[in-house]
Order: structure tokens, then sequence, then C-alpha cells
């Protein structure tokens, strides 16, 4: 079992500067909460705690701005309006016979209505499944059956990057696979009409007949809130479970500190609502403590590469949060597109999703934050629900080192675990990342299947909660993700992190971004294969490959340095812009007919594309020989 939450800051066998420096902390953490937090736990629902509160003391104070697809045509909803939308929704799920405890499918991108759909949700008892807007029609009826939602709350269609997507469509394909599904609730996000059925109900025309006033359920700490899917290892998703009390208290505590939130804040998470990250910090996070939250429905390049800037400068925005992705994206259409904007409304940037390489990192802070913004380079998942590791809190002017999460929050106390597992002591050293007392926002079990939630994240070490990645302890006692345990090479009996090797080879000035995989290798045991993506007039792509292969041997070991490279043209991404490594791992090992789950990519094409240049690249080297 483990050990119960210690909210007095971390406690653990490193009595290191970090945690003296958390040690510090306390008391003046502790202060600041003996008087009521803003969103303070008070029974009896989320949404008093989310809008009911802040309705009461500021009711036009903005708590959502709608940065639509197009750029210029934000709209912002107030409290009270946002609670008057809740109610009204909550008043319609009521009467279409939705009550506590009964499951309700959100598949709708990010928008006003997405927000009121799942705090209407939670204003009546009942527990949401947002499904990412961009997932099949197989995909979120594999959801909606595993739940056994009664209900689908969708748009006719949804605008992004300029392109529609026929939600509705999909939505009609899925439920002839669901039959616990009794209405389709259908909001309008275009003027286009679409096909209604029997099952569809027109929800703004519902909503008007509506009330605006909705009395809470009252709800226990440890009821459902949410239903968040999450890929498996085995390919089926896990419905991770969170709770009322301990998920938002996390979700606000963490938002609050980590990103420095201060009460007149506009906060720019610019995260899918389908993902834990839209969740607890779109939502959430920043509703409890009364923030003004954006709501970003388009992308990174659209209409150009400054559309992220643009906003910031427009809509004044304080703290802005992304995936590294997007920054390395970003950062291959180079500087001007940033600094023709002003961002000197920035005070914090923040890093999610996966280890930012050093030269993303950088950029970032340097061309992005003028070097004098805080950078967080957060460590968290579905399963932890809010931020675990970050740089900030800490003491005032501690230091923040590059492409590193750093410092513990309070109550998670991590440790290194050796293959063997016995706990790894020390500083400079490696191991697998693990949790060893509960907190407050853990995930409380899988949907119906609790013994894979044990299997999954309990049984590995047992005692101890198993994250499933791989972390470096500096001598300090700061904390470095590495990567996914499975994202770790053993080359001739040397472990590697992917993302180490990856970090060394986007540290050429050609190199956009990387990938790196491992795959059988008849003496090493298993060798590194690199894919590579070029900036625009890198030059010759044998001569970046040469100096990539020396920068590998230079900052890592020659054993590091990948046995094949390949240069792509871009690289398979899911929407939220994770890079799909399995695909490239099924590619390179001759697997092509067993993909598996593609879903979830952006451009299914891809893969056709790697698959020629990969052909190329073979005929190539089998004529060389």
């Amino acid at each position: 079992m483990l050990k119960r939450p210690n909210f007095g800051g971390p406690r653990t066998h490193l009595r290191t500067s970090l945690h003296q420096s958390h040690s510090a902390l306390a008391p003046s953490y502790c202060r600041r909460f003996r008087e009521p937090l803003p969103g303070s736990l008070r029974p009896p629902t989320q949404t008093v705690n989310c809008l009911d509160q802040h309705v009461r003391k500021s009711p036009e104070s903005v708590a959502l701005i709608w940065e639509r697809d197009e750029p210029g045509t934000e709209v912002r909803i107030t409290y009270r309006e946002l609670l008057e939308t809740t109610c009204r929704l909550a008043n319609t799920l009521k009467r279409h016979g939705i009550r506590r405890g009964d499951r309700v499918a959100i598949y709708m991108p990010v928008s006003p209505l997405a927000v009121a759909a799942m705090l209407a949700c939670a204003r009546v008892g009942a527990v949401h499944t947002v499904v990412f807007a961009g997932f099949s029609a197989e995909s979120l009826a594999g959801r909606i059956n595993d739940a056994k939602c009664k209900v689908v709350i969708t748009f006719n269609q949804g605008l992004r990057g300029g392109r529609v997507v026929e939600l509705k469509k999909i939505v009609d394909e899925a439920v002839k696979h669901c039959p616990t599904i009794q209405h389709v609730l259908v909001a309008h996000r275009t003027d286009n009409k679409v096909h209604m059925g029997r099952l569809d109900i027109p929800l703004e025309q519902e909503m008007a007949k509506e009330d605006t006033v909705c009395a809470p359920e009252s709800m226990s700490s440890e009821d459902m809130l949410f239903l968040l899917y999450t890929s498996g290892s085995t390919g089926t998703p896990k419905g991770l479970v969170h709770t009322q009390a301990g998920y938002l208290l996390y979700a606000a505590v963490t938002h609050r500190l980590v990103f420095d939130y201060r009460p007149g804040d506009v906060f720019g998470c610019v995260a899918d609502i389908g993902w834990i990250t839209g969740h607890s910090y779109v939502v959430y996070g920043p509703l409890c403590n009364g923030a003004t939250t954006v709501l970003f429905e388009s992308t990174p390049v659209y209409p150009d590469a400054g559309r992220y800037w643009e906003t910031v400068q427009r809509l004044k925005i304080n703290q802005f949060y992304g995936a590294p992705t997007a920054v390395r994206l970003l950062l291959k259409y180079g500087d001007s597109w940033v600094k023709k904007y002003d961002r000197s409304s920035l005070r914090t940037l923040g890093s999610v999703g996966e280890p930012i390489n050093y030269e993303a990192w950088e950029w970032l802070h340097k061309v992005v934050g003028d070097c004098r913004c805080t950078l967080v380079d957060t460590w968290w998942q579905t399963e932890t629900g809010g931020i675990c590791i970050a740089p900030r809190p800490s003491e005032e002017g501690a230091e923040i080192l590059p492409g590193m999460a750093m410092r513990p929050f309070y109550g998670i106390v991590p440790i290194l675990m050796d293959e063997k597992g016995n706990v790894v002591e020390g500083g400079d050293v490696s191991g697998a990342l693990c949790l060893s007392q509960a907190w407050p926002g853990m995930a409380r079990t899988i949907y119906g299947d609790h013994q894979r939630f044990l299997e999954a994240y309990f049984k590995p070490y047992p005692g101890y909660y198993f994250t499933g990645d791989g972390a470096y302890r500096t001598k300090g006692g700061y904390y470095q993700i590495t990567g996914r345990m499975d994202d770790v090479i053993n080359i001739s009996g040397h472990r590697l992190g992917t993302a180490e090797i990856e970090d060394s080879m986007a540290s050429h000035p050609a190199v956009a971004e990387t990938a790196v995989i491992g795959y059988p290798h008849d003496i090493k045991g298993e060798a590194a294969f690199a894919f590579i993506v070029l900036k625009d007039n890198a030059g010759d792509p044998d001569l970046v490959v040469k100096e990539v292969r020396s920068a590998v041997a230079n900052k890592i070991a020659k054993y590091a340095v990948p046995d094949q490279i390949l240069v792509v043209k871009r690289l398979p991404k899911t929407r939220s812009g994770k890079v799909m490594r399995r695909l490239l791992r099924k590619i390179i090992t001759g697997r092509v007919q067993d993909l598996g789950d593609t879903t979830t990519l952006e451009d299914p094409h891809v893969i056709m594309e790697i698959l020629k240049v990969y052909q190329k690249y073979k005929d190539k080297q089998t004529a060389a020989q």
C-alpha cells in the first residue's frame, strides 16, 4: 500500500537543497491555505467551487476567452454567463433522463459549450468522459461502450486550422454500435445543416426552454467526477477514474503555485479539453481559482506561424502552457514570427506532455520569453491528475535548469528503482521513476477493471506507484525525465533513454525534430534507429547526418550513435502532437501489415510517405554492399 500523503513537503532519504527549499516554503504555504483557497472544497459540488462562489463575489469577471479558429474573433464569457449556461445544460440533461452516476460522452472541440457540458455533468452528479474531437467513430464507440454512456453531446461540425471537421457524421457512425446511447444532443458550431435522426436533439433549442438555476447535486469526496481514456500498452484504452475533492484540490493548488497565478491573470493553456491537460489546466484548476482561462480552438500555424504570439499580444496572456512538439515545430519557422508581436504580458512559460529538449527549451526561454519569464518544464500524467514535478514552486530566485522538471510538488515523494526492484539511493543516478506515497489528484482505478489498474501501476514495484517513466536524479536532488521505460534502449548492456539521444541530435542547428526507437540487433542485442526532420534550407542532408552522428558521440558516447538515421519530411503524430513511435518501430521491423489502431494519427498518409523513404534508403544500402 502507498503511504498517506505528507502535505508539509516531500519527505525522502535525500536531504538535499531541493527538499530543504521546499521545507522552507512549507510555513508560508500553510499560511496561504489557512485562508479559504479560491475553490476551497465546500460542498456540495465542483461547480459551486468553479462557478457559484465567483458569481457571488464578482459575477461579471471573465471566466473564458474563447480564441476561435479565425484570429481576432475571440468571445468572452463571464462567470455569471457560464453558470447560467451550465445550469440550462444541466436541466436539459435531467429532462432527458440523466441522473447521478450516469455517464455522458462529450465529443466537442474546445469551446465554452464544451466547458459548460463538463460542468453541467458535474452539477447533476453525472460522470463525464470527454473524447478528443479528432478520434474516429470506432474509437469513440469503444469509449462510449466501455463507459456505458447514456448520452453523447456534440457539435454539428468543428473548425480547426481553417478546415471543417464533420463531428456529427462521426457520432452518427459511432452510435450505430452503441446500444446504451439514448440521446445525442447536437449543438451548432457552424450554420451548416446536418442530418438529425431519432436519437438527435437540437441542444440550443432545448436549453432555451430551461431555467438558469439548477441546484447542485450533493456529492461525496470520492464519488466519480470523470473518466478519461488513455492508451494502454495492450492497445486497449484505459478509462481512468478521477474523483471529486482530491482532484479539484490538486488541480487548483498546482495551477496556482506552479504557474505563479495571481488574481486578474489571463491563463493561456493551449491544450485540447480532450486530454488531461485540458481538464486540469484549461477547465478545473483555473476556474476553481477564479481565473480567466483561454480556450484555444485553432492550431499553432493557422493562419501562420505567428498565431500563438499574436494571440498572446491580443489577449495579454500572462501564463502560456503548451507542448514541446509545438515549440519544435515553430522553431523551424525562425524567430521573426515571435518577435513580430508584443509578448511583454507573459510572466510564466510552461512545457507539458513530454521531455523538452535543450534547444527547444533555450528557444522558448530566450526568444519567446526574452530571458525574463520563468520557464517550468512540468512532469505529470493522466493518472496523476496534476503536475507532480516542476521547477516551481521553490524559494524565490531558486535556479531553474534547462530541460529538467527538477522539484517534486508538495506531497509528491519520488524514488528511483533499479532493475531488481531495489531503491536507488543518492545523486547522479538513474532508474525507474516511482512515487512512494499517495497524493490527492491520483486516479483511483481503471473503470470496470481494477485488477488492470493494480497490475499496471502497483505490481511492477510493490508498495510504490510505477509511473512507467525513467528518470535521472542529479547530485543536487533534481529530477530529469529520461523518457518512457519502453523507450529505453539497451545497447550492448548500456541502457539509454531515447529522449537523451533525441536531445543530442536536436542540438544540431539544421535539425527540427527527432524520434529514436530501438530495434533488434544480432550483435548488440538492440540498436538505435533515428528519424530526423530537417529545417528548411538545412543544406546537404548527408552532411547533416554525418554531423548529427558526431554530435551524439560527443554529447553521450560512441555507443549511443544510432546505427541508422533516416531523413523524413515529418513524423507520425497524434492530434495532440505526440510522436507515435510504435508505428516507426513497426515500419523498420517489417510489421506494416499490423500497425494496430492508427485512428489518433493527425494524418494517416504520413505512414506511406515514411515507408517510401525507408524503402529507398534500404535499396541504397543494398546497392552499396
